[in-house]
């Protein structure tokens, strides 16, 4: 199984911006991020496949970039203008099959990070 390992997490105030990174041990088809905020369900936040195409949650969409270096194996998510409701722990996830790279889909995907802590104060 894939290894995951997210960093860039940390604390910021709204409306500032922050980029998330995830490296994965090797290559996989589908790269994604999905965070949970206390009390609520997992959502997933945004995806990017091998190729290059992207998907994004209603609730970051327009806001929210995320890229791929395909040498590295490793995604990043820029984040601007962040709200309190960002806040959550957000999970590195990723799925061998292209088909699956949707942002609905990511919080059932089986390989995952350990998950990095990311706090928006207003």
């Amino acid at each position: 199984q894939v290894q995951l390992e997210e960093s860039g997490g940390g604390s910021v105030q709204a409306g500032e911006s922050l980029t998330l990174t995830c490296v994965a041990s090797r290559y996989i088809g589908c790269m994604a991020l999905f965070r949970q905020a206390p009390g609520k369900e997992r959502e997933g936040v945004a995806t990017i496949s091998r190729g290059g195409r992207t998907t994004y949650s209603d609730s970051v969409v327009g806001r929210s970039t995320i890229s791929l270096d395909i040498r590295r194996n490793a995604m990043s998510l820029l984040m601007n203008s962040l709200k309190p409701e960002d806040t959550g722990i957000y999970y590195c996830a990723a799925s061998p099959h292209y088909a699956r790279c949707q942002v609905s889909l990511v919080p059932d995907f089986d390989s995952r990070g350990q998950g990095i802590q990311v706090t928006v104060t207003s």
